[in-house]
């Protein structure tokens, strides 16, 4: 067991992290205004797509970063003007721009750099790490965050901005009362469809950060498919965390140190295959758990049972 938890595995996994609590804070944005945001997948692969051409022509990380926000915004226009302006099904309009976004970077990546597969180039500036020495000789905290990218401390910089936006800001009642109640908050004079579409493109912006850490982070490569079912578990983190940055974080932190874990697995001789699994398992047993949790929850207990059916109801939208 020694072999496993080592201070890789705790670098490791605050990268695996990152990507995913960036994209899941996108989600939970969305979620809050009454967008289901399916795409997450599909945005983080054109981001990281966008910040290795954006890193390719302009020969700076910064380039690549801004590419992939810019790229990930334009992205995003689908969903924010389908599911809002022309009243989509969010769920469809999710699912068919990761199937785009699949397509289309694999076609772009023969179109622009003639290659199919992987494309890295040296003349690729990636993020970098910062060094923090204070911090490096802790023994926990230092293995893990004492040299990261910004995007990384970024990530948990934004998780709390989004939170206090949300909970604390006039801001944030206002895009919450879009999400649970769009009439009422038109006869108060908000303009929903505004506020649905910003938001959904500082989502976009966000998945694009996610897809910049991806493609520059550790290393400054980007493979097709490579956001790898990133953006999907996201998106279970945004529903164990019910739309709550803080609560989505922490279910981010599980799945990323499952993700760290599979990768110390193949160096202990574990087949990839097995351990490739690893972080999908650990989703689906939270996905089971919480579900089994609000059903339990949900279910009236035997007194409650032989009530009247009027008072039965009652009770369980008290539940809810």
């Amino acid at each position: 067991m020694s072999g496993i938890f080592t201070p890789f595995l705790f670098q490791s996994a605050v990268q695996a992290i990152s990507p995913i609590l960036l994209a899941s804070l996108a989600g939970v944005l969305c979620g809050r205004v009454g967008v289901f945001n399916l795409a997450l997948e599909g945005q983080m692969l054109v981001g990281a797509f966008a910040a290795i051409v954006g890193g390719y022509f302009s020969h700076s990380a910064l380039g690549g970063v801004a590419a992939a926000m810019a790229g990930a915004v334009a992205f995003s226009l689908v969903l924010a003007y389908g599911a809002t302006v022309f009243r989509g099904d969010p769920v469809v309009i999710g699912i068919g721009m990761n199937l785009l976004a699949s397509g289309l970077t694999a076609y772009l990546l023969r179109v622009i750099f003639g290659v199919s597969g992987t494309f890295s180039d040296p003349g690729i500036v990636g993020l970098g790490r910062i060094a923090i020495p204070p911090l490096i000789g802790v023994p926990i905290l230092g293995w893990a965050f004492g040299r990261q990218s910004v995007l990384t401390w970024a990530a948990f910089a934004l998780t709390a901005v989004v939170s206090v936006v949300l909970f604390k800001t006039p801001l944030g009642l206002r895009l919450r009362g879009v999400g649970e109640q769009a009439d009422a908050a038109e006869t108060l004079g908000i303009d929903v469809a505004r506020y649905r579409v910003g938001t959904v493109l500082v989502a976009g912006a966000l998945t694009g950060l996610a897809g910049g850490q991806l493609a520059l982070g550790a290393v400054s490569v980007f493979a097709e498919d490579m956001s790898a079912g990133r953006g999907w578990i996201a998106v279970v983190a945004v529903m164990l965390g019910r739309n709550n940055p803080l609560y989505a974080a922490a279910a981010c932190v599980l799945f990323g140190f499952a993700d760290a874990l599979s990768i110390n697995l193949q160096s202990e001789g574990l087949p990839n295959q097995l351990t490739d699994i690893s972080p999908y398992v650990a989703t689906l047993a939270a996905l089971v758990i919480t579900h089994r949790r609000g059903t339990r929850v949900l279910l009236p207990p035997a007194e409650v049972a032989a009530a009247t059916p009027g008072e039965t109801a009652t009770t369980q939208r008290a539940v809810h």
